[in-house]
């Protein structure tokens, strides 16, 4: 048995998410003191102090500071009214898969109510296959509702800081760099304590039924992961058509035809692309690595549930997983402290370091973490199921598996930002391409992104071999975990990026000086790499968690072996390489058809509002929010639909191994499309801000704004926003969802798939 106890374990894991939590609401209300100002009640808001921080030379404070509130507000209501939308849509939905879960596992033994011989655990008894139907929907809603809620309150935290940001930055970049940093946090530790809670929760309540049949209990539970990520794709889906339509339109005619600047306050797409970056890439990304971390719990889980802990009912080692977890928790407290009380950001040239440091720190501290975890929650030695056959596993095993996966999240976070951050010579090298129009720019971009695959390949393989070979496919599953461990300080500094973003536009918009400017581009430069980062993280979780689910959906459909040679697996090998490119098809055409029509409204209003160009009247915002909102809602269902029942139509009709070769061949071909197509379009963008910013001889040479130069540079940036935004961080999340959700149906397809192959 394991050192640990099974009271202390279920004492410990609720109070890590508990301090997660409390530590969120400690670091909101450190961001809350910084007042923003406005005098209009009308709205039911009302807070009338003003922190003026340097002076600025002839421009009035208070007007700036309530213009602030103001463009802080507007951006506030058009994301909120945009999720309600969008959740109203994803509440149908979820009514309706549940049911499609329900009557699927419920019809496997013909919806009857007799216990059954165990799958696993042969010679006991098991629940009927009902219950399982029943538990794994209540799961997936509960997955679903999770998901749901983390992006939302990533939102309404990021709305909240961006104008506070903007603020602090007249008072010097180190105090602008904490607010947003901290609003991140907010956001990082809501979302690890809620998921690591809910699912705790769900277990011990979902035990209450299930008493000793532990097999039945893990099983269903995967509807967790299934609802986490279902949310996730439609969440990323939607709000990157949003966020790219309106930043593509925006662009293409207000930098590049009217020679304005970026967040100028007479572009009418300006409001909606800043909604757009608080819907995509702060919501989208919350429900994303939430999915991703549902999926992988639920993948460890359900290995561990039909191996020595779960048919031993050791609950300590059961909950391995969940208690790694929890030391995630709380080594991304103290590394979170590092960035905003232990070290001082006092110049420019500190942030970007800044938030390396935070992944480093976080990855030390959780690989002694992770040894403590391992040594007193685990046996000495157990047994791991193993394709049918059981391993003999030792607890220093299962460290270096979950080690193994964090620092090869490490390694792929550092080579996204040797070729996503304009401080290094790839990206320096695509903005010297501009020098000769956009079509090398493009050639240039496109060459980085798929160099920059090859390192994070091969660490994902070293990770992958590493860990099967110690542990089998729970020690991929573990793997997975351990490089979501850290997913707190990942989310703070992914969600640091868009906060700046916005902080930047607000500034633009409310007419502060041009060194306030510059101090809000050198944050968001940072977080343009820090959001790839974010993204590397999201992708490479993503292909350990999908290969962990895929070797429990294997043992769950009863398959000995997936054999490449076998005509049924290899036509599923080869159709599923091709879906991701089907999905990316359909993402990138739906943006360039909603930034067909932003382009369309923004030059009609132009053209037709006397005085706009002057700067006497004010655009029609409302407009522009209105064509992103309906495009992103009425394309992201095709997509959406397209993974959703890609593993329902191929197991019913082909049967479970053509399944397997689909999620295998999905799996290889679309990791390498999502990284290549985050980096291009992280590129992309950091090469226009290098030329922007003009820091160097180098850069000053392509410069300024407006130059032949910066045009091609824009483009470039223009083609890598779906790119970036929309189908490469979306990939990851067709990659998982379709494994876990043919983990879900597996008991169906098991029983009655195969209709095509049977009938021949």
């Amino acid at each position: 048995m394991s050192a640990m106890s099974e009271a202390l374990t279920q004492i410990l894991i609720p109070v890590a998410a508990l301090v997660g939590v409390g530590f969120a609401l400690l670091q909101w209300f450190l961001v809350s003191k910084v007042n923003v100002s406005s005098n209009d009640s009308s709205n039911g808001y009302k807070e009338t102090l003003i922190e003026a921080g340097e002076e600025e030379e002839g421009i009035d404070n208070d007007e700036v500071s309530i213009k602030c509130a103001e463009i802080q507000h507007a951006i506030s209501v058009g994301a909120t009214s945009f999720l309600f939308t969008e959740y109203k849509y994803l509440g149908i939905f979820m009514g309706v898969f549940g049911a499609i879960i329900f009557l699927f596992l419920g019809s496997v033994r013909g919806f009857s109510t007799k216990s059954e011989p165990c799958t696993y655990n042969q010679g006991n008894t098991c629940k009927p296959a009902l219950a399982n139907a029943f538990f794994s929907t209540i799961a997936f809603l509960l997955g679903a509702l999770t998901s749901v809620l983390s992006g939302f309150l990533g939102m309404k935290i990021a709305t909240y800081a961006n104008a506070r940001t903007t603020l602090e930055a007249r008072k010097g970049v180190g105090k602008a760099f904490i607010t947003a940093f901290r609003s991140g946090a907010v956001m990082g530790f809501l979302l690890a304590a809620n998921g690591l809670l809910v699912l705790y929760a769900s277990i011990n309540l979902f035990k209450l039924y299930y008493g000793d049949d532990w097999e039945g209990l893990y099983e269903s539970i995967t509807g967790y992961g299934l609802g986490g990520s279902s949310m996730a794709l439609f969440g990323r889906v939607g709000g990157g058509i949003y966020t790219k339509a309106a930043d593509v339109g925006a662009d293409l005619v207000g930098k590049v035809e009217r020679n304005i600047p970026e967040d100028d306050p007479r572009n009418p797409a300006v409001i909606a692309d800043n909604v757009g970056d608080n819907v995509g890439d702060i919501a989208g990304m919350g429900s994303d690595l939430f999915g991703s971390y549902a999926e992988s719990s639920c993948a460890a889980l359900f290995v561990a549930s039909i191996s020595s802990f779960g048919i031993s009912h050791d609950f300590t080692s059961m909950s391995y997983p969940l208690i790694i977890s929890s030391m995630g928790i709380v080594v991304c407290l103290i590394t979170t402290l590092f960035a905003t009380d232990l070290f001082e950001i006092k110049t420019v040239s500190e942030i970007e370091p800044s938030l390396k440091r935070q992944l480093l720190i976080s990855t030390v501290l959780m690989t002694a973490g992770i040894a403590m975890v391992s040594f007193f929650a685990l046996p000495s030695e157990f047994t791991l199921f193993d394709f049918g056959t059981e391993k003999e596993v030792k607890n220093w095993h299962l460290f270096f598996c979950v080690a193994t996966g964090l620092w090869a999240g490490l390694v792929i976070g550092y080579t996204t930002e040797y070729y996503t951050s304009n401080a290094y010579s790839p990206v320096q090298d695509v903005a010297d391409s501009c020098r000769t129009g956009a079509a090398t720019n493009v050639i240039f971009g496109l060459a980085l992104g798929y160099k920059s695959v090859i390192i994070p390949i091969f660490a994902i393989a070293i990770a992958i071999y590493v860990s099967f070979s110690l542990a089998a496919m729970y020690g991929i599953a573990v793997a997975a975990l351990g490089m979501l461990s850290t997913i707190a300080t990942g989310l703070a500094i992914d969600a640091y990026g868009p906060i700046s973003d916005n902080a930047g536009g607000i500034a633009e918009m409310a007419g502060m000086s041009h060194k306030i400017r510059e101090r809000t581009d050198a944050l968001d430069a940072a977080g343009n790499t820090t959001a790839a980062i974010g993204k590397g993280f999201a992708i490479g979780s993503a292909a350990l968690v999908s290969l962990a689910l895929f070797g429990a959906y294997v043992s769950r459909a009863g398959i000995k072996s997936v054999d490449v040679l076998t005509p049924k697996v290899f036509i599923g090998l080869i159709v599923g390489a091709m879906l991701p490119y089907w999905f990316s098809a359909m993402t990138m055409k739906s943006v360039g058809s909603a930034a067909l029509k932003m382009v369309e409204e923004v030059r009609r209003q132009f053209n037709t509002i006397p005085g706009l160009m002057e700067g006497r009247a004010k655009p029609d915002y409302a407009n522009c929010v209105k064509i992103s909102t309906d495009a992103s809602l009425r394309e992201m269902i095709p997509p959406g639909a397209l993974v959703m029942f890609t593993p329902l139509i191929v197991g019913t009709f082909f049967g479970v191994e053509t399944l397997a070769g689909v999620l295998a061949g999905s799996l290889v071909s679309g990791v390498q499309v999502a990284i290549s197509a985050s980096n291009t379009g992280g590129a992309w963008d950091n090469a226009k801000k290098y030329i922007e910013a003009g820091a160097s001889e180098h850069a000053k040479s392509l410069g300024p704004k407006g130059s032949d130069c910066h045009k091609a540079a824009v483009i470039g940036d223009t083609i890598g926003d779906p790119l970036k935004d929309t189908s490469g961080p979306s990939l990851n999340i067709l990659i998982k969802l379709m494994a876990v959700e043919s983990l879900v149906f597996a008991p169906f397809f098991a029983a009655h798939g195969g209709l095509l192959f049977k009938l021949l």
